[in-house]
């Protein structure tokens, strides 16, 4: 560079310090100015040797960053300082040591935060991505300012990567829509969410985000016509009331009209809604709902409402803090258009997010960001889910749609669209989530499988000698719901296999056969098993009964036939012998969390066995195939392609549930329904999904479906049936 061009660029660093502290959105005491320039004046000394890929000196990635801090996030003077410092620790000689010494240890905690993000390492059995996912919301519990200052970072290199290769840009802009976009979304940042989102589609989609982009771009000067004369039509209305106001328009992003298009199976000029009018008024705080509801009303003098497209997000925030009214009418030219009206305040908050939100704070009222925070502390604390399901799951709650709903005594709940009885009981507390035995929904019972639609009021009953079912897993779509039934679960098949061991010692001390490491392995290889717990734990739920266990007997006695079978099977010590779960066998493929049974293929880079830890990849032409998770591929595949990963698992198929009708007829007496129900339910511990009797001059008939997890344990449940006094017949259908 010559002396003139050092020059330059000396003079655009400097500007760069005096613009952050006129842009900044808090108001910077004499204090802070201090630590500000402090941080500044370390960064570019640090920085100074360095440049980035396009040439330029990289402290300008810094003060870049601090910049989107300052203003569109709104932060503080420890987070601007911070995120001049983010990149110090790790790309220069400065220690983690030498920070806290000169900024102390809140600004230290910040940029050890940053840094450990910047190190989260690649293990290769699992998605990259989704482990990296995990361990960047820990770090939401240390302070919240490293995640916010993260994703102003990735703004930056987002906007900044035209220099950078393709196969990096897709790589990058893939990980910002798995990771980035999703979490900016939850903490209120809308603009940065919806530019994460739109600068991700240019780099994964180029083709198909500039063709939007070009016919947004050619609409334009229409949707200022149509903004103007919706204006025009009810600005004497407003301003007879006195109000202060703007009226602007807000065009969609092109990722949401790119949705919109893929949703709707439609072409651009299809799309209704491409943009919004906005309506935002000056008032105080007490007044602001009245004023908005003014004007509600005044919008709809003039133009005609879509009743169904109503959202009141001002007497019912959304957990981000996010509120406002949006109505939808019937515009000038006769298409529907959304009208958003919010209160300057509603506007920092939607704008600012986080930083608004605590501005504006007032009183212990409950609040959304911390309640958010607990709650994903708990789930990262209790998290036994792989990486993937819990990603999966917990992006479902990160972009679902919310709805409002009420306690019996009238109290405000939000939940995920879709949400259940089951997921409502397990947000008033994980002890009631357990114990819940049914649901009344506006005063009706309802199954636990039933939909919560905004304004229902609902009311849990509860047993306390309720337990979570496998079934539970069908009904609960929150993520903490799912985590606590599983929890559950797991806990109930301990204490099964823990029954199931002490009936096997019993039994096998009866056939003079010790229970100890070698029978147990022998028993393990002989029943075709995975480990010790999958042993007790069949022979708990009575899988394993006394004629298989004689088999097993039968066979030690037999040397020729002991001997035959070590030489085929090569019996060896299990190493998960003592694992304390119930794992996976390896007879069939399920994706999903859902576990659905889809047509898959292996494929032949990584050829993966039955067993294998594995996922789904849906290819352009061939279908589902199955990847090992440590395939030289995943990294790639799961970079590039995150939208196209499926979760899979093989499970044991002995293990499923089937439903079976069972019917029985005999004499009636006082009683008998009873009895019947408790020998299915109590003593042999099997679901009962349906059940009636009808009675006819002293003669029942009796039909029940129940759900058994294979033939066998449906025929000693018919032959239990049949002991009981009074029962004639009992005949499967």
């Amino acid at each position: 560079m010559t002396e003139l061009e050092i020059l330059e660029e000396n003079k655009r660093i400097a500007q760069g310090y005096k613009d952050l502290l006129k842009i900044s959105y808090q108001t910077l005491t004499d204090e802070d100015k201090k630590l500000i320039r402090k941080a500044f004046d370390i960064a570019v000394e640090a920085h100074a040797p360095q440049r980035r890929k396009s040439g330029e000196a990289y402290i300008f990635h810094p003060i870049a960053v601090a910049k989107i801090v300052a203003k569109q996030i709104g932060l503080d003077a420890s987070a601007i300082a911070a995120a001049l410092l983010h990149d110090v620790v790790e790309d220069t000689e400065y220690t983690l040591d030498d920070i806290e010494r000169l900024f102390g240890i809140t600004i230290a905690k910040i940029v050890d935060g940053l840094t450990k993000i910047a190190h989260l390492k690649k293990d290769a059995d699992i998605s990259q991505q989704a482990e990296n996912f995990r361990k960047m919301l820990l770090t939401l519990n240390e302070d919240i300012r490293v995640i916010i200052i993260k994703i102003a970072d990735r703004l930056h290199n987002m906007q900044t990567m035209d220099s950078m290769p393709d196969y990096k840009q897709v790589k990058i802009a893939s990980e910002t829509l798995y990771i980035y976009a999703p979490i900016a979304h939850r903490l209120g940042l809308y603009n940065i969410k919806t530019e994460l989102e739109d600068l991700g589609l240019k780099y994964t989609e180029p083709d198909v985000f500039n063709d939007i982009q070009k016919s947004i771009k050619e609409s334009k000067e229409e949707q200022d016509q149509f903004i103007e004369d919706f204006a025009a039509i009810i600005d004497d209305s407003l301003e007879k009331e006195g109000l202060e106001y703007t009226i602007k328009g807000r065009p969609k992003s092109v990722f949401s009209i790119r949705r919109k298009m893929l949703k709707q199976n439609v072409s651009f000029d299809e799309v209704y809604d491409k943009f919004a009018v906005r309506i935002v008024f000056r008032s105080d705080r007490a007044n602001e709902k009245f004023l908005a509801w003014k004007i509600y009303s005044i919008v709809t003098d003039h133009f005609r409402p879509n009743p169904v497209r109503l959202r009141d997000w001002i007497s019912s925030p959304k957990s981000t803090g996010y509120e406002a009214l949006h109505i939808t009418v019937m515009g000038p030219d006769g298409r529907w258009v959304e009208v958003q009206i919010r209160s300057e305040r509603m506007h920092e908050i939607a704008e600012k997010g986080y930083a608004a939100h605590y501005k504006y704070k007032q009183g212990n009222q409950e609040d959304g960001l911390d309640v958010w925070l607990n709650r994903l502390q708990d789930a990262l604390e209790n998290a036994d889910s792989s990486a993937i399901d819990f990603v999966e799951e917990f992006k479902l709650n990160l972009y679902s749609k919310e709805i409002f709903v009420f306690t019996p005594k009238g109290e405000l709940k939000s939940l995920p669209k879709g949400a259940t009885p089951l997921d409502f009981a397990f947000s008033i507390h994980t002890e009631v989530g357990l114990k819940t035995r049914g649901a009344r929904v506006n005063g009706k019972l309802v199954p636990l499988s039933h939909e919560l639609n905004s304004g229902d009021q609902v009311d849990i009953i509860t047993s306390e000698n309720q337990k979570p079912t496998k079934n539970w897993l069908d009904y609960a779509t929150t993520a903490r719901a799912r985590q606590k039934i599983k929890s559950a679960l797991k806990d109930d098949q301990k204490d099964i296999a823990l029954e199931g061991k002490a009936v096997l010692n019993r039994k096998l001390r009866s056939l003079k056969i010790p229970l100890d490491e070698k029978s147990i392995n022998q028993m393990v290889n002989f029943f075709k098993l995975k480990t010790s717990h999958d042993l007790f734990y069949r022979v708990g739920l009575g899988t394993i009964d006394n004629k298989m266990i004689k088999e097993y007997a039968n066979s030690r006695s037999n040397a020729l036939y002991s001997f035959i079978k070590n030489k085929i099977r090569k019996p060896k010590e299990n190493p998960d012998i003592h694992k304390e779960e119930v794992t996976e066998n390896y007879d069939q493929l399920v994706f999903g969390k859902d576990q659905q049974k889809l047509d898959y293929s292996f494929s032949k880079c990584c050829n993966p066995l039955p067993g294998d830890s594995v996922f789904g990849f849906i290819t352009v032409t061939d279908g589902i195939k199955v990847h090992k998770n440590n395939c030289p591929n995943a990294i790639s595949m799961q970079s590039k392609f995150a939208y196209r990963i499926m979760s899979a698992k093989w499970i044991d198929s002995s293990q499923q549930e089937y439903r079976a009708d069972v019917i029985l007829t005999g004499i009636d007496r006082m009683g008998l329904v009873q009895e019947v129900t408790r020998v299915i339910s109590e003593n042999m511990h099997v679901n009962i999904r349906n059940i009636s009797f009808t009675s006819n001059d002293g003669i029942f008939k009796g039909e029940i479906t129940v759900v058994v997890p294979h033939k066998n344990m449906l025929i000693r449940l018919m032959e239990n049936l049949n002991k009981l006094n009074g029962i004639d017949k009992v005949t499967r259908v």
